[in-house]
């Protein structure tokens, strides 16, 4: 069935003859994801809880339109990862202003970028978009940052760990493999404390803080626990995404 909400798969017929107030760009990433989960992970999990968040929104009544998700993210630290594939900051800002013009030729002034890869940072190009392309209203969000995830999860941990191994047995478990064949996802730690502190940052170079690019041990994850979280989620993005189309945004502050 023709989901009218995703660009993808509508067609000109009801696309012309449309209002919508509100686009949502999903960003993943192609990058591995420990022995057992596949490239496409961040890809999968942007793709699913866009179309489900749009799904409930839309059914509410926003007017909204998901666009295909892109499929390259940044990563800078996984150089020596084979076939993690990178596009760089400043490729991210040059997609997004082609995106914003097709935008605002198409009358749709408000964009968000709902991100699902660690390794994207979108606001300071919000910040610079938003001065440059000042009809816009631009925002970003971090799905897998929307629910404390520890209310579902026994393990905490932020790459292949039992978070995504869960979403992914729930959401496309033909592209996995059995939990038996993952590693622990051990994750060394920066002897400088103040890194991991939060309040100091460097750049992780991935193949020195684990031996099979996860970090979080997945053995726990469980379908049932993935159907739960992505609900969670879901229906918060949802009424996030309800909030933004409807919003006024020359009176959004109380």
């Amino acid at each position: 069935m023709i989901r009218p909400y995703i660009l993808a798969e509508t067609n000109w017929k009801s696309v012309k003859d449309s209002d919508y107030d509100l686009a949502i760009l999903p960003w993943g990433a192609t990058e591995a994801h420990n022995y057992h989960l596949p490239y496409s992970t961040d890809v999968i999990e942007a793709d699913h809880i866009a179309a489900e968040s749009a799904r409930i929104a839309w059914e509410s009544g926003a007017k909204i339109i998901v666009l295909p998700t892109v499929p390259f993210g940044v990563n800078t630290g996984q150089a020596d990862i084979k076939l993690d594939l990178n596009i760089y900051p400043s490729t991210q800002l040059a997609i997004l202003c082609d995106i914003i013009e097709v935008l605002q030729r198409s009358n749709i002034f408000k964009l968000l970028i709902l991100n699902g890869h660690g390794g994207n940072d979108f606001r300071m190009m919000v910040r610079e978009l938003g001065l440059k392309y000042p009809k816009m209203f631009l925002s970003t969000c971090n799905w897998f940052q929307s629910v404390d995830k520890m209310k579902f999860f026994e393990h905490d941990g932020d790459h292949a760990d039992e978070m995504e191994t869960s979403l992914i047995q729930h959401l496309a478990p033909d592209f996995m493999l059995p939990l038996d064949t993952a590693g622990d996802g051990k994750e060394k730690k920066y002897k400088i404390k103040e890194f991991s502190e939060g309040w100091a940052w460097a750049e992780r170079k991935w193949s020195k803080i684990t031996k099979d690019t996860g970090v979080g041990n997945p053995e726990f994850a469980t379908k049932e626990k993935g159907k739960k979280y992505f609900k969670a989620v879901t229906l918060k993005i949802s009424h996030f995404l309800i909030e933004l189309a409807n919003a006024d945004v020359n009176d959004l502050y109380e």
